[in-house]
């Protein structure tokens, strides 16, 4: 088995725990928690597990809920679970897997069993993730293409809606790059695009941020529970980071170098925000920061903006000028 795949036991029974780990600490990492609320708050941290073991009956959140949670949550929503537990009715078993477990183990358990289908959902996880990367991997510069960006951005404005958080949205592209094209060739564009993406991606920290490749020389960043101080932060980083690549740029009218420019989108989430909304007050903001001479980042309009100009356009926000005249 693959030695860097964990497994986060959850069971409230210390006993029950130790078993389990002794079973299979030899082929796995073992994490460990004796709640519902522990177990979130592993899942979503910064080394997530490959597969959960979760108890059904406990204190406070049962492992139902936390199944629900998890499957509500995009940071969490892959991460297969299989409910160890003493209740063997078919209605209990049901309801498992209407709640998207992956299995059901009964208590007590035989250990061949767990070691048995604990390794084929790990595999069936390699084999989906390794699927995944190449469907929603951008083939030029290996970063998450347009296709689970769109997917991604719904998720979080979702979650970001149901429990009232920021999330912030940065959209950039390269400056001129037709320009660099038309001197350079499209060999040294490609490498150009490449060196951008890598540059983004090194600046994007925490698990749950994410970049992606939006289109042309375009890259997205999406960032949860972000307000407008943290996405500035990020997005004068990244723009920082690609004018020190240093990319000969003899065709821009901005720079001896590549630049960008960005643009920021932030709200609060609310539920009649959807994500068209987001991305054209993104990309509003990117259009004014070439206006203003690009190289530079523009700020964001707040939810209560975007709602108050979807309210009058009927195709949404259009522009940033359009928007801040009646506000």
């Amino acid at each position: 088995m693959d030695e860097t795949s964990r497994i986060l036991i959850v069971d409230d029974e210390r006993h029950n725990i130790k078993i389990l780990t002794d079973l299979l600490r030899k082929d796995y990492k073992i994490m460990a928690a004796k709640t519902g609320e522990k177990a979130l708050i592993a899942a979503q941290g910064p080394n997530p597990p490959d597969l959960i073991l979760l108890d059904v009956m406990m204190p406070g959140i049962n492992g139902y809920e936390v199944c629900k949670r998890l499957k509500a949550d995009s940071r969490t929503l892959h991460i297969p679970v299989i409910f160890v537990t003493a209740l063997d009715a078919s209605d209990d078993e049901t309801r498992g897997f209407e709640l998207g477990a992956v299995d059901y183990i009964t208590k007590p358990f035989k250990p061949v069993v767990v070691k048995a289908r604990v390794n084929t959902h790990i595999l069936l996880k390699m084999k989906t993730d390794i699927l995944n990367r190449f469907a929603f991997l951008d083939g030029l510069t290996k970063i998450p293409n347009r296709r689970i960006f769109d997917i991604t951005l719904k998720k979080e404005m979702l979650r970001a809606a149901r429990n009232k958080l920021s999330i912030s949205l940065i959209l950039l592209d390269i400056d001129f790059f037709k320009k660099y094209n038309d001197f350079y060739g499209h060999v040294e564009g490609d490498d150009c695009l490449q060196k951008v993406a890598k540059a983004v991606e090194g600046c994007i920290r925490r698990p749950y941020d994410f970049a992606a490749r939006y289109g042309g020389e375009e890259f997205a960043i999406i960032l949860p529970e972000t307000g407008i101080d943290g996405a500035g932060e990020i997005a004068e980083n990244i723009r920082h980071t690609v004018e020190q690549l240093k990319i000969q740029h003899a065709t821009s009218d901005v720079s001896d170098h590549v630049s960008i420019s960005l643009g920021i989108a932030t709200i609060l989430g609310h539920r009649d925000v959807v994500p068209v909304d987001l991305i054209k007050t993104a990309d509003a903001c990117l259009y004014k920061a070439k206006e203003d001479g690009r190289n530079r980042i523009f700020p964001e309009l707040t939810t209560e903006k975007i709602l108050r100009k979807k309210n009058q356009i009927e195709n949404g926000i259009h522009n940033y000028l359009a928007i801040t005249k009646d506000v």
